[in-house]
This record gives structure tokens, sequence and C-alpha cells, in this order.
């Protein structure tokens, strides 16, 4: 049992109901994903639809209450990615998130969305002749991090490096290594470049490590 799935224990007490864990990466790779890399936990009270149309990463974590609705379409997460409680992810345009990236809790991201003007109806339950529904892919380069309550609509492109403040809300692509915020969402200042050391330094850790591993087999 990880630290991470570990239930709430003390003498004399239950194990915590409140604490349901993880979904590791040999017991995921038995539910039918496309692909699933090392180091992948999912919570057990997440949502999934869709498992054949979703690609799992390395390093991986997405926490409780996320929804992920990909029945059509495709969901597609690079390494070192985490997926906050709360997020909303609807994959029927196809939604890519690249390595490093992240998404805090309560994030809505679109990849497919009804038509609002009223010249079509609308919801699900409505057979799809009568819709006009927008399937656009919704792209998160590599380092992007998304704030609290952001929501994110189809066509969406967010450049590798930016960010967004809590509460936005993207309709239009946004540059490479800017910070965002506000609804609209608008470029504040350039973000750091800092962080792509600290990758570099992170993946020579990771290939001395590979290299001693393989020397002491």
């Amino acid at each position: 049992m990880t630290k991470d799935t570990q239930q709430d224990l003390s003498p004399n007490t239950l194990p915590n109901p409140f604490n349901q864990g993880y979904f590791e990466s040999e017991e995921l790779r038995k539910f039918g994903f496309k692909s699933v890399g090392e180091n992948v936990k999912i919570a057990k009270n997440t949502t999934i639809i869709g498992l054949n149309n979703i690609s799992l990463g390395n390093n991986i974590r997405i926490d409780g209450n996320v929804v992920i609705a990909a029945y059509s379409g495709s969901l597609t997460l690079g390494n070192y990615i985490h997926i906050g409680g709360g997020c909303y992810l609807g994959c029927a345009g196809g939604i890519t998130m690249g390595d490093f990236s992240g998404l805090s809790q309560g994030i809505s991201i679109y990849s497919g969305t009804d038509d609002y003007t009223g010249k079509s109806l609308t919801n699900p339950t409505v057979p799809h002749k009568y819709l006009k529904v927008k399937l656009a892919p919704v792209v998160l380069g590599k380092h992007v991090i998304v704030g609290s309550g952001s929501v994110i609509l189809p066509g969406v492109t967010i450049g590798e490096g930016s960010s967004v403040g809590a509460l936005s809300l993207v309709t239009k692509s946004l540059d490479e290594w800017g910070v965002y915020f506000g609804a609209p969402a608008k470029k504040l200042k350039a973000r750091s470049k800092d962080m792509l050391k600290l990758e570099s330094e992170l993946m020579l850790e990771n290939a001395s490590k590979s290299t001693q591993q393989q020397r002491s087999v």
C-alpha cells in the first residue's frame, strides 16, 4: 500500500471510508485503456467513460471526483501530469495535455459544445439530427498550468509554458510562455522559463537512475 493509497488507521478505529485510494498502473492496464505508462494513479471515485480512447503516459495522478467523458474522441496525457479533484474533461473533439502540464481543482475542458444561438436543439437527450454540435481539439502544451475553476472551450491551444489564473474563461488560443487571467483570458506578462533548467536536471537524474538499475540487474 503506497503513501497515496493507504487508509487513515489508528488503534480501535475502522478504516477511513472517505479515503477510497487510487488504482495504479498494474491494475489500470487490465481495465481496457488504450495505453498506460508507469507510475500512473487514478482515484477510485473517478468517473471515466471510453477507456479505449484514453492514452496515459508516465507519472500521472488523477484525483477524486474527476469526470472524463471520452465515449467518442480521445484523451492523450503525456508524462508528469496532474489533474486535480473535481475537473471535467469532455473529450469528444479530442484533448491533449503535454508533459509537465497540470490542472488545479474544478476545471472544465470542453472539446465539444452545443450551439447556444437558438438555431438548434441542445443537450445529449435529443437525437443528433436536431443538434448542431461544434467539435474541435483542445491542446495544452508542455509546462502549461491552469488555475482552479477555469473553463476552456473547443478549439483552444494553450502554448508551451503558459499559465492561466483561477476562474478564467479561455475562448481563444494563447501564445507560449505567458501569464493569462480573466474572462476572457488576457495576457498579463511573460512567464519565467527557469523551469526548463529544472526539467533538464530531472531528466538527467532519471537517466542516471535508469543506468544504475540496468547495471544492478
